[in-house]
């Protein structure tokens, strides 16, 4: 019984609370496996899976950047959009203490700290997504309209 119970993330609770239409999918976590592992074990395409990255800008100040599971983010093309000199990633400890959830198991939804969200254009003509649900192994599957909705994310065009 308690193994077919979904877990209450920060994350799940804001879906919730804002009536977002979601499924909860489950797969076995794999340490440094990231999206990839995720489309084998649930059998869908990579580009569906939206990562969620933290990085800072020059002043140190933290944002969320969202992509698509097959592609990276280009840091340059991320700050000329955003106005700033620079952006680079967190150190994992970092995003920890802004978002209040793990490395491979961090969500937009829920953070501990209000962060801008950033989401990559392309991601607005999908259908649906599957984005992480605040725990490792737990995403869960949405329409993009709600994730925007949601985070109210600003679209850039950064993925390479």
């Amino acid at each position: 019984m308690a193994k077919n119970r979904i877990p209450a993330t920060p994350s799940i609770r804001v879906l919730r609370e804002n009536g977002a239409d979601f499924t909860i999918r489950t797969y076995k976590y794999q340490e440094k496996g990231g999206t990839e592992v995720a489309a084998r074990e649930l059998g869908i395409d990579e580009h569906t899976i939206i990562k969620t990255l933290v990085m800072e800008d020059d002043q140190k100040i933290p944002l969320i950047i969202l992509t698509h599971g097959d592609k990276q983010v280009s840091t340059k093309a991320l700050a000329r959009s955003i106005g700033v000199k620079s952006v680079e990633p967190c150190d994992a400890k970092v995003a920890q203490k802004h978002t209040g959830y793990m490395v491979g198991g961090t969500s937009p939804f829920g953070t501990k700290k209000q962060l801008p969200v950033y989401i990559e254009e392309s991601i607005l003509s999908l259908p649906i997504i599957l984005i992480n649900a605040g725990r490792k192994g737990l995403l869960a599957e949405m329409t993009s309209g709600d994730l925007v909705n949601i985070l109210k994310a600003k679209a850039v065009n950064v993925a390479r």
